[in-house]
C-alpha cells in the first residue's frame, strides 16, 4: 500500500505543479511580495471555505473543493520558498522557481513516507473533514509562532507545519478521489 501512496502522491503533485506553472505564466511571481503571514492567511481562507462547504453540504460558487486543496498545497510550497533565507529579496528565474518547487515537494514526500511507515497509513481511515480541521489548527499554530516572533520552545516551526499541511491536503485529495 505504501507504494500505492507514493504513486497517488505523485499524481496529485503533478496536478498541483501544472496549476502552479500556468498561474506563474499568468501572474508571474507576484506572490513573492507576500509575507509568510499573508500566505498563511490565504491557506486559512481556502481551508475555511472547505469547512463551510463540508458543513453546509452545498456551495454557492461554482468551484469545488478540489481546487481549494490544490491551492493550499501550492500556497504551502510558496510559503516554504518565502521562508528560505537564501531566496529572500532575490530574483529567481522561472526555471529556478520550479527547481525549488520540486525540491520542497521531494522533501515533503520523504517526510510523508517516513511518517506513513510509522503510522501505518491510518490516514486512509480518517474523514476528510479531519484533514480540514487539522489545517485550520495548523494555521492557528503558525499564527501563534508569528506572534512569538518565530520562536518556539519545543514545537516545530512554520516550515514543518507547511509540509504537514501539504501532506494532509494530498491525503484529502486521495480520499476524495477514492
Amino acid at each position: 500500500m505504501i507504494n500505492q501512496t507514493s504513486i497517488e502522491f505523485d499524481e496529485v503533485i503533478e496536478q498541483c505543479r501544472n496549476v502552479f506553472v500556468k498561474k506563474n505564466k499568468d501572474y508571474g511571481m507576484s506572490w513573492r511580495i507576500m509575507r509568510i503571514s499573508s500566505i498563511i492567511d490565504q491557506i486559512f481562507i481556502k481551508a475555511n471555505r472547505i469547512k463551510t462547504i463540508e458543513e453546509k453540504g452545498v456551495q454557492a460558487v461554482d468551484e469545488g473543493v478540489q481546487s481549494e486543496w490544490l491551492g493550499i498545497i501550492n500556497y504551502c510550497v510558496m510559503g516554504l520558498i518565502q521562508l528560505n533565507p537564501s531566496l529572500q529579496n532575490k530574483n529567481i528565474s522561472d526555471e529556478e522557481l520550479l527547481e525549488w518547487y520540486n525540491q520542497y515537494l521531494v522533501q515533503t514526500k520523504d517526510l510523508m513516507m517516513q511518517k506513513n511507515h510509522d503510522y501505518g497509513e491510518i490516514w486512509r481511515k480518517m474523514l476528510v473533514s479531519t484533514f480540514t480541521d487539522m489545517l485550520l489548527m495548523r494555521v492557528n499554530r503558525m499564527h501563534q509562532i508569528i506572534e512569538n516572533k518565530g520562536k518556539t520552545e519545543v514545537s516545530e516551526g512554520i516550515d514543518s507545519n507547511l509540509m504537514d499541511m501539504i501532506n494532509y491536503s494530498i491525503f484529502a485529495l486521495i480520499r476524495l478521489k477514492n
